[in-house]
């Protein structure tokens, strides 16, 4: 294959795209008076309830859950691990003991009457794991911060 025919063949791929009639040429609007969708409008509601957290927080058990913005510093509720692909499961008013390690978590999540062995009570701090990974938290704490978690925000549909 040339590299002028694969060139040709991109083109062809991106002009089909572009021509496609099922695509909308205009911007979905949201109309909050009106009684029914029209497919426009339902598509525009799906992808606002489908949002995710920027940045992504973590917090003590008195923070708030929500959709975490700049200006709404909320913790997110669904935290989602790149490493082990687990669910980040949360426990308001706990932490973890110092004695955990990787082999307790990956042996124990997510049962949670397993898990208890090594929780301690803890008034507004909120203990997360998943599989791989686990943190006590006390205070609004931005992600990033923590390099080592690989946890992101798996999309909120509130």
């Amino acid at each position: 294959m040339s590299a002028g025919s694969s060139e040709e063949d991109i083109d062809d791929i991106i002009d089909e795209i572009c021509n496609d009639s099922s695509f909308a040429k205009t911007p979905l609007k949201l109309k909050s008076n009106s009684a029914g969708f029209t497919s426009e409008s339902n598509s525009a509601v799906v992808q606002a309830y489908r949002k995710r957290c920027c940045p992504v927080y973590l917090g003590g058990s008195s923070s708030p859950y929500g959709i975490g913005t700049n200006i709404s510093k909320r913790t997110c509720d669904q935290l989602r691990c790149t490493a082990c692909d687990f669910r980040v499961s949360l426990f308001n008013d706990y932490i973890w003991d110092q004695s955990c390690d990787y082999l307790f978590f990956r042996n124990n999540m997510p049962e949670l009457s397993k898990l208890r062995a090594k929780m301690i009570k803890k008034k507004g701090a909120r203990a997360y794991a998943c599989q791989c990974s686990w943190r006590s938290i006390n205070e609004l704490t931005d992600l990033q911060t923590d390099q080592q978690l690989r946890w992101v925000c798996g999309k909120h549909t509130e």
